[in-house]
């Protein structure tokens, strides 16, 4: 059996860098945010340019000018959501039966609303990566091209955090220094070795199945 731990957190708490700390490990991860941006330079690219005009510059998605589209419209940014959505979960589907071809014991889904969306239920548990306000607003204004304004809108669209630490069965604090995040990852690989879990040989994951 492979056990499925859905990793998320909102904008600016770590989750990323707690993710490396998984393959550090060993434990197989699922970027869907990579999956995003791979798929912005691929095949998604001419779906999103046909339905936002302008969005995509010599084949690749400009980010930057598809942000400035959909956010702060529920409108667009669901019509994005609606081309991005199934094509990352076909990829999520198809690491998920890799890791049942090879009997993974563990494997971790890294989904940024993995709560938002409903996909805590394709999981068998969910840590949530979390850190102080004060540290988190740090941590996002300093990428470059934020504002205040884009993280409100970012944060407008997210669970808050404590909302999605109340629904977790893991809580990683990175707020108090990345050797902690690390001990706690370790932690956790511990306290699920053996778990049994949903993924059962010879029933590899369909795209869209959900459960």
């Amino acid at each position: 059996m492979t056990f499925v731990l859905g990793l998320t957190g909102s904008i600016g708490m770590g989750k990323s860098a707690t993710a490396g700390l998984f393959r550090e490990l060993g434990i197989p991860v699922h970027d869907a945010d990579g999956s995003v941006h791979a798929l912005y330079r691929g095949r998604a690219a001419p779906l999103v340019e046909a339905a936002f005009p302008g969005t995509v510059a010599g084949g690749v998605v400009d980010r930057a000018a598809l942000a400035r589209r959909v956010l702060g419209s529920g409108d667009e940014m669901r019509r994005l959501e609606a081309i991005v959505h199934p094509l990352v979960r076909a990829e999520e589907a198809s690491f998920l039966r890799d890791a049942v071809l090879h009997r993974r014991p563990l494997v971790v889904l890294d989904v940024p609303l993995l709560i938002e969306t409903g996909g805590a239920a394709r999981c068998d548990a969910v840590l949530v990566v979390t850190a102080d306000p004060g540290v988190q607003r740090l941590r996002v204004l300093a990428r470059p091209g934020m504002s205040e304004e884009k993280f409100a809108a970012i944060l407008d669209k997210q669970v808050p955090d404590s909302e999605k630490r109340r629904r977790a069965h893991f809580i990683v604090d990175t707020g108090s220094g990345f050797p902690r995040a690390r001990a706690a990852v370790s932690g956790i690989v511990r306290a699920l070795a053996g778990r049994p879990g949903r993924l059962l040989a010879g029933r590899a994951p369909q795209t869209g199945d959900e459960t």
